[in-house]
């Protein structure tokens, strides 16, 4: 199995795990106040990793840009801006169709590394992507019960169009990464890349810190009361942030973010295993589809 192909697959597990443990704060904290502990949490993890790393293997890189701070910061950005329409995405009759639509996320990330990074991809790797991509919006929406044409017109329905410009900003997060990476000077692709999560999420703590600090001060302090469990998801967030901006530092970011879809089988197991939920035939037929589709995409980079 090739590096970056394992990297992606425990980058996958740490995101669904974290997912989980950030739900129950959500009864401690706001919306802006559970967002900002992974990343305020996640800096000393962020920097326990990338010394780890760096003791183990040395190394080192020249001095940042600015156009790599800006990229930086740009991902930074436009995460905090993915995750927000993600998560406006879930009105009362929304969740699964924002949840569905944003996982074109794959797609669009495909089309823009293609035409910003002159990425080359396989025409096996396209049909795996696209094939992966209708198993997530399948194993998403088939719960609702929903035909192929009711599918079709809920593109236009709000939820969906904020689910689209969620994928789309989580594209180009990924690709600021990617970006970022080969902009700072160095040849160890793996240091780079974890000194820049940290970097990147301590500007994400002073950006979104700053907007909790502004609109809802009384958030702070229940931030820190929280430690907790706050810690938790910031170490969570920061192996899973780590294991992203690696596995975009190694392969291409289509590739990446294609068998990083197979997050949503590791929450059927969650749910399956830790939840005690019985998985139904549709969740099964959805689960083959996405497999399938990462198969191919594999093959393809033979």
């Amino acid at each position: 199995m090739s590096l970056w192909v394992l990297i992606t697959l425990c980058a996958a597990l740490f995101q669904t795990w974290r997912t989980a443990l950030q739900q129950r704060l959500r009864g401690q904290l706001s919306l802006n106040g559970a967002a900002v502990v992974r990343y305020l949490y996640g800096v000393p993890f962020g920097l326990m990793i990338l010394g780890t790393y760096w003791l183990i293997f040395g190394g080192g890189f020249g001095t940042p840009t600015l156009w790599f701070l800006a990229l930086c910061a740009m991902a930074g950005l436009m995460q905090i801006f993915g995750t927000n329409l993600l998560i406006s995405s879930f009105g009362p009759r929304g969740f699964a169709v924002g949840t569905a639509y944003s996982k074109t996320e794959a797609v669009q990330a495909s089309i823009i590394a293609v035409v910003v990074l002159g990425e080359v991809l396989s025409l096996t790797s396209w049909a795996g992507i696209a094939i992966s991509v209708a198993g997530v919006m399948y194993l998403t929406l088939a719960g609702r019960g929903l035909s192929p044409a009711e599918i079709l017109r809920a593109t236009t329905q709000p939820a969906a169009l904020r689910g689209m410009s969620s994928g789309f900003c989580f594209a180009l997060t990924a690709i600021c990464i990617r970006t970022a990476n080969a902009e700072l000077p160095g040849e160890d692709v793996l240091l780079k890349a974890l000194f820049a999560v940290v970097l990147t999420n301590a500007m994400q703590t002073v950006m979104q810190g700053g907007w909790l600090l502004w609109r809802e001060p009384g958030q702070l302090s229940a931030v820190f009361r929280t430690w907790r469990d706050s810690a938790k998801v910031g170490a969570l967030s920061a192996a899973g942030s780590s294991c992203w901006f690696m596995g975009f530092a190694l392969a291409p970011v289509a590739l990446v973010r294609a068998v990083g879809q197979v997050e949503i089988l590791f929450t059927l197991l969650f749910s399956r295993f830790f939840l005690g939920e019985r998985l139904k035939g549709k969740d099964v037929l959805g689960a083959l589809i996405l497999v399938a589709g990462v198969v191919l995409v594999l093959l393809g980079t033979r």
